[in-house]
C-alpha cells in the first residue's frame, strides 16, 4: 500500500480550486511547470488521470473528485495538528453573531473544524440577518458580529465577493418581460441594489416573492420563482448564474466586516476570524463542482 504524498496533494487541491495549473502556482508558490509535474507524478502514484485537459477547460475526472474529497481531509487533519501544536491554548466564551452571507455551504463545519482546534473557547453562535444581528449587539447580547457591510461604512473589512445574477438552471433571460424578483425582506442591501442596477438600466421587473432568509432566497430561486442577486459562493444545484446584458451597470463587490473586534477578547477573536477568513478562501462553488465529478455526473 503507498502512502499519499501532502505535498502533491496540495498542489492538486491548488490546481482544483483555481481551475488552472497557472493560477495554482500563485498560490503554492511554484513553478508552473513544478505543478504540472506534481499532478504527473500524483496521477502515477494513484494510478489514473486526474483532469480532463483541453485547450480550453481544465476539469475533474471522476477519480479526480472521489481523490479530492479525501485530500482535503488529509490536508485539514494535517493543517489542524500543526495548529493545534502552534496554538496556545485559550479559555473564554465568546458570544458571535455570524450573518447568512458569510460562507453559506461551509460555516458548520468551519465552525466544529474550530472547536476542536480550540476546546477551550465556548461559542455561542447566533445565525441571522444583518440588521437583526447589529440590534442583538447593540443591546449587549453579542461580543462581535461578523456580517455584510450594510448602507452605514461600519466595521472592519475581512473578506470580500463578487456579486452575480442568479436564476433557476433553466431560466431564459427575456428582456421584453419584466423580470421577476425574489426578495429579501428590507432592509436589505441586495433588495436596493437590485432596484437601483434594474432602473438604471432601464429595465422593468416585478415582485415575484419576498421572503425572510437567504435559504429561502435560494430554495425561490432554484425553484424558478425568480432571479435575485448575492454574493457568488451562494450558488449551489438548480442554480446558474446569469450572463446579463452589458448596459447594466457593473455590480460592486459585497463585503463582510466583522464589528467589535476593537473591543472584545482579543485572544478568542483573532483565532476565530483568522480560521474563518482562511475557510473562506476555497469557494463554494469548487465544493459543488467536486461533489458532482465524484458522483460521475
Amino acid at each position: 500500500m503507498r502512502d499519499l504524498d501532502l505535498d502533491l496533494l496540495r498542489a492538486f487541491v491548488a490546481v482544483a480550486d483555481a481551475g488552472s495549473f497557472t493560477a495554482a502556482a500563485d498560490t503554492v508558490g511554484r513553478t508552473q511547470s513544478a505543478v504540472s509535474q506534481k499532478i504527473r507524478r500524483l496521477e502515477e502514484l494513484v494510478g489514473y488521470p486526474l483532469f480532463d485537459r483541453d485547450s480550453r477547460s481544465l476539469t475533474l475526472t471522476g477519480t479526480g473528485g472521489q481523490l479530492l474529497i479525501g485530500a482535503r481531509r488529509l490536508l485539514d487533519l494535517n493543517d489542524d495538528v500543526i495548529r493545534s501544536l502552534q496554538t496556545p491554548q485559550t479559555t473564554g466564551r465568546l458570544r458571535v453573531g455570524i450573518c447568512e452571507d458569510f460562507v453559506p455551504l461551509q460555516l458548520s463545519k468551519l465552525l466544529a473544524r474550530f472547536l476542536r482546534l480550540h476546546p477551550g473557547i465556548q461559542l455561542d453562535v447566533n445565525t441571522s440577518l444583518t440588521h437583526s444581528l447589529l440590534r442583538e449587539f447593540e443591546a449587549g447580547n453579542l461580543d462581535i458580529v461578523i456580517a455584510t457591510r450594510e448602507f452605514k461604512e461600519r466595521g472592519r473589512v475581512i473578506w470580500r465577493e463578487p456579486m452575480a445574477w442568479f436564476a433557476a438552471s433553466d431560466f431564459k433571460l427575456d428582456l421584453d418581460r419584466p423580470l421577476p424578483l425574489v426578495l429579501l425582506q428590507p432592509p436589505c442591501t441586495y433588495r436596493e441594489l437590485m432596484f437601483t442596477t434594474l432602473d438604471t438600466a432601464r429595465q422593468k421587473w416585478v415582485t415575484a416573492c419576498t421572503v425572510s432568509s437567504l435559504m429561502g432566497v435560494q430554495a425561490a430561486v432554484a425553484g424558478g420563482l425568480g432571479i435575485t442577486l448575492l454574493g457568488r459562493s451562494f450558488i449551489q444545484d438548480g442554480m446558474q448564474i446569469l450572463d446579463v446584458p452589458e448596459h447594466w451597470p457593473p455590480l460592486p463587490m459585497t463585503e463582510i466586516v466583522v464589528v467589535g473586534d476593537d473591543t472584545a477578547e482579543k485572544s478568542l477573536v483573532q483565532p476565530l476570524l483568522e480560521f474563518l477568513v482562511e475557510g473562506m478562501r476555497m469557494p463554494a462553488s469548487v465544493a459543488i463542482s467536486c461533489g458532482r465529478a465524484a458522483s460521475g455526473s
